[in-house]
């Protein structure tokens, strides 16, 4: 049996933003459907919502880190690479996105992009990741963390076509 490299064709490889949080407002819904809906169907997009911890007057933001991080953990795909979000990253330009987008799809296997909560990503989640990507050094909603992730890997993704969608300067 002929495997897609005989063939020509890359392997579809799938790119989870894998988040927490749910019922986004229906601005967050629109931005995301917009980039992700551009991406072709051999890195398709998928978006992992992930059930915030409720925190009560006596818990932790610990707590709910170490909650949330295993509700991450098990919505990692088998076999998919990981990408931890986190400020103590490095910061990527779009052409540096670019160059690991052509890696990720390169190595045939899916990433996955790991978002925390408000009180971040727990300790394990940073262990798992074989990357450690920072968007900015400024704080962002995390809401608004997808619509960048979508609009900014559909940008490297025009780049890496010579698709005019990105002009840097």
């Amino acid at each position: 049996m002929a495997n897609h490299f005989s063939e020509g064709k890359r392997p579809e490889v799938r790119i989870h933003i894998i988040s927490v949080g749910r019922r986004m407002p229906g601005w967050v819904e629109d931005g995301y459907a917009e980039y992700a809906k551009r991406m072709p169907h051999e890195c398709a997009l998928n978006l992992i919502e992930i059930e915030p911890f409720r925190r009560g007057r006596s818990t932790s933001a610990e707590q709910a880190r170490e909650e949330e991080g295993r509700r991450i953990l098990k919505a990692i795909p088998k076999g998919a690479g990981v990408t931890v979000l986190d400020v103590l990253g490095q910061s990527w330009s779009t052409e540096r996105l670019a160059g690991h987008l052509t890696g990720w799809l390169g190595a045939g296997c899916d990433r996955a992009l790991l978002v925390g909560g408000p009180d971040g990503l727990a300790r394990e989640c940073l262990d798992r990741a074989d990357q450690c990507w920072s968007l900015s050094a400024l704080t962002f909603p995390h809401p608004l963390v997808r619509v960048v992730l979508a609009e900014q890997i559909y940008r490297a993704w025009t780049l890496n076509q010579g698709h005019p969608y990105h002009r840097g300067g």
